[in-house]
C-alpha cells in the first residue's frame, strides 16, 4: 500500500491567518518554516528570506499582504512549490499576475487563489464557463476597518451614523485603493468577469460590527446572490475570522485524499 508523504508547507506571514494555520496541525501536512517581516528568528520563524528558501517546500501560503506577493512570489514558484495567495488584490497589477503565471507554468507548479474570505467562488467560476453579464461585490465593514485607508480623506469615519459608500467602481481600482480590505473582490473578479468588468461597492457601515459581503451575478446560467455575515478577527479588524478558517481548509485540501468542492 502506498502512503502519501506529508506535504511540506511554508508560510509567509504570521498574523491572524498564519497562526491559525499553524495551530490547526493539519493531518498529512508538515509546517517547515515561517517567513516574517521583522526580526524574530525563533523556532520555525525567520525574517531572512535566504534561510526560509533554503528549505524544500511543496506549497507556500502567503498571509502577509500585497508586498509579500510581489517580493517573494516568483521565488516560491521557482523553488518548486505551489503558491497559495490570500492577498489577491496584488493581482490588480496585471504584469505581476502574468509574470507569476508564466513562472508557475515554466516550473510545473500552480498559482492557487483560495476562496479565503468569500464563498460562492465555485458557483461563480462555473457560471463563467457559460458566460457572465454582470458581477457585483458589495463589502460592508464598520468604520474602524477603513481607518488607514483613503476613506479617511473622504468622510469623517468617527462621526458616521449611517452607512456611507466610500467606493463604487471597477475592482481593479477598488482593490488598489483599499488593498487590505477587498482581496475578496479581486478573487471574485478573477473567478468571473475580470478586474475591469466586475463592480465593487465598498461601504463604511456604523450599524454593524461584522463583515458583510454580498455577491450578485447574472449570466447565461441565470442569476444568483450570495451573502455572508462573518465575525471579525480579534487580531486584525480588517479581516474576518472566516479567512483563517478557509485557509486551513485550503491547505487541508492540498494534503487530503478527499477533496470537496474543488
Amino acid at each position: 500500500m502506498t502512503v502519501r508523504d506529508p506535504i511540506r508547507l511554508g508560510l509567509i506571514g504570521y498574523g491572524a491567518i498564519g497562526r491559525h494555520i499553524e495551530a490547526a496541525r493539519i493531518d498529512n501536512a508538515e509546517l517547515v518554516s515561517v517567513l516574517v517581516k521583522r526580526p524574530r528568528d525563533a523556532g520555525l520563524l525567520t525574517h531572512e528570506p535566504d534561510r526560509f528558501f533554503a528549505h524544500r517546500f511543496d506549497a507556500v501560503a502567503e498571509c502577509a499582504g500585497h508586498e509579500a506577493v510581489r517580493r517573494h512570489g516568483e521565488r516560491v514558484l521557482e523553488s518548486g512549490a505551489d503558491f497559495l495567495v490570500t492577498s489577491v488584490g496584488a493581482f490588480t497589477d496585471t504584469a505581476l499576475f502574468d509574470r507569476l503565471l508564466a513562472v508557475a507554468r515554466t516550473n510545473g507548479r500552480r498559482l492557487i487563489l483560495p476562496s479565503a474570505g468569500i464563498g460562492a467562488l465555485d458557483i461563480l467560476s462555473s457560471a463563467a464557463v457559460g458566460g457572465l453579464d454582470s458581477v457585483t461585490v458589495t463589502v460592508r465593514k464598520d468604520p474602524s476597518a477603513w481607518k488607514g485607508t483613503i476613506a479617511e480623506t473622504l468622510v469623517d469615519l468617527d462621526a458616521l451614523r449611517q452607512p456611507h459608500v466610500v467606493f463604487d467602481g471597477p475592482v481593479r481600482e477598488g482593490a488598489r485603493l483599499y488593498p487590505q480590505n477587498v482581496n475578496i473582490s479581486a478573487a471574485a473578479a478573477i473567478a468571473g468577469l475580470g478586474l475591469d468588468r466586475t463592480r465593487v461597492v465598498i461601504v463604511a457601515d456604523p450599524t454593524i460590527d461584522t463583515h458583510v459581503v454580498e455577491l450578485e451575478a447574472v449570466g447565461a446560467f441565470g442569476r444568483f446572490t450570495f451573502k455572508e455575515d462573518v465575525a471579525v478577527s480579534e487580531e486584525n479588524r480588517k479581516t474576518g475570522k472566516l479567512v483563517a478558517m478557509a485557509m486551513v481548509k485550503s491547505v487541508r485540501q492540498l494534503a487530503s485524499t478527499l477533496v470537496v468542492a474543488a
